[in-house]
């Protein structure tokens, strides 16, 4: 049974949505609540698997944990790392092991000393759920569906949320709590209910990008890495096309191609090879290029990054809060959903600590979400058909870190200190550190690689 840190003393907290945001939140609420709830609308089996399920659709695409993110999964869930490992994740170094290739520029490779974790998200949300749901204090609660709120009579507070499970002649019930949870993701219904219950809703920021991506899975030998466990090929300009493969458990690789701006991977065989040999660079398509595809091709769509400003409300009710996705959900080009999630958790246990306030907590997760969609708008931002405001120090970082890439190719400290910021363990201003605008400035021009991108047929 998890061990946890302290006697809850808390009464009943319902979170809303088994996804890794929810699970994670059950997981810190546990050490404060004598009862926590978790409802979805999917079955919920305390096992771990490598098989998707169904409200997760995009659980066959690749997912990556970043540094920051495996390191609060650890805290939260000691032994996560190495039970992962032996249920055959595949472990390796943040920067010694992943080839990071952006902008047409292969990153120049560098242990760090930072652990990364090649896992698939089934079998990484399956794993988390197992643990969560061990704890004496949790419940899990599958094939239920969200109806709504439940407030006090002076809609102060929130008391409960109604729900109604899928079983034949179900009823709507309400389960009543002392805090709940909104972890139902990207579809989240928080601004409705607020509306609701007499309450302004939060401005929304959004920057639609179109993008669509297809995965596959394909059974590859570590050696066709050359030792890495994966490769991350982002788009450029001359060719808004990306890839990822990553290793996964049972000796198998997610292959997933990306496009933005309707520029989206076919889905039949060749098409899904051609797509792939178009990319920046010729990594991905080598490595699939002959390897025995283990399933279809299988697509989704992602229209844009979108922020809820929680953070900006002046009036909020009692006993509720939003996390994760529902707060806001990122291009998922730069892998980072999971991870912040993560961190809001961990602010989470501090708050929770200290009094839980909900513009408080809202207010105190701002700069955990603000610089994943500063690197994640600002990156999109850099294809002049994307639609969003392009104030002048937007355009000029677009323009230095281009040159970054470019020097970091051969400069591991260049390389180093970009991985670490790409992995939320560092804030985008330590770029442009003196030191490290010196070492950019200095650096003789690379762009022999984003040229080749320029002149790959079939565009």
């Amino acid at each position: 049974m998890e061990r946890q840190d302290r006697q809850p003393h808390r009464g009943t907290a319902v979170v809303l949505g088994a996804s890794m945001a929810g699970l994670l939140t059950a997981r810190a609420l546990a050490d404060h609540y004598q009862r926590v709830i978790v409802v979805d609308r999917d079955p919920l089996a305390p096992t771990v698997s490598s098989e998707p399920r169904r409200g997760v659709p995009q659980g066959r695409h690749a997912h990556g944990v970043l540094a920051s993110g495996m390191q609060v999964i650890e805290a939260l869930l000691p032994g996560a790392t190495a039970e992962l490992t032996a249920a055959g994740a595949v472990p390796g170094d943040v920067c010694g092991n992943l080839r990071f290739c952006p902008n047409g520029h292969r990153l120049k490779q560098v242990h760090l000393g930072l652990p990364a974790l090649a896992v698939s998200r089934p079998l990484l949300e399956s794993y988390v759920r197992s643990r969560v749901a061990a704890l004496a204090t949790v419940s899990l609660l599958g094939e239920s569906d969200v109806v709504g709120l439940v407030a006090s009579p002076e809609r102060t507070r929130v008391v409960g949320a109604r729900i109604q499970r899928r079983a034949a002649g179900s009823t709507e019930e309400v389960l009543a709590a002392d805090l709940v949870v909104d972890a139902t993701g990207r579809g989240s219904r928080t601004p409705r209910w607020l509306a609701e219950l007499g309450y302004e809703a939060p401005a929304e920021e959004r920057l639609t990008v179109d993008l669509g991506y297809t995965s596959r899975r394909y059974r590859i030998g570590p050696d066709t890495l050359d030792g890495d466990l994966g490769i991350v090929i982002g788009p450029t300009l001359a060719r808004p096309r990306g890839g990822v493969i990553l290793m996964q458990e049972h000796h198998r690789a997610v292959v997933t191609l990306f496009g933005i701006l309707g520029d989206h991977p076919p889905t039949d065989d060749a098409g899904f090879q051609a797509f792939a040999e178009t990319l920046p660079l010729p990594f991905v398509a080598d490595a699939i290029r002959g390897a025995e595809a283990l399933d279809d091709p299988v697509p989704y769509r992602y229209p844009g990054s979108v922020r809820h400003r929680y953070d900006r409300l002046r009036r909020f009710p009692g006993g509720f809060l939003v996390i994760g996705d529902a707060v806001c959900s990122f291009n998922p080009m730069y892998g980072q959903g999971m991870s912040v999630a993560a961190l809001e958790v961990a602010r989470l246990r501090t708050e929770l600590a200290r009094g839980l306030d909900p513009l408080r907590f809202f207010r105190a997760i701002r700069p955990i979400v603000e610089n994943p969609w500063q690197i994640a708008t600002g990156g999109d931002l850099m294809f002049p058909a994307v639609a969003g405001p392009r104030p002048p120090m937007v355009r000029l970082i677009n323009r230095y870190l281009a040159r970054l890439h470019a020097a970091a190719e051969r400069d591991e400290v260049l390389s180093a200190a970009f991985v670490r910021v790409a992995n939320l363990l560092s804030a985008p201003p330590t770029l442009l550190a003196p030191a490290l605008v010196r070492r950019v400035l200095r650096a003789r021009p690379a762009t022999a690689a984003v040229a080749r991108s320029a002149a790959v047929p079939g565009a």
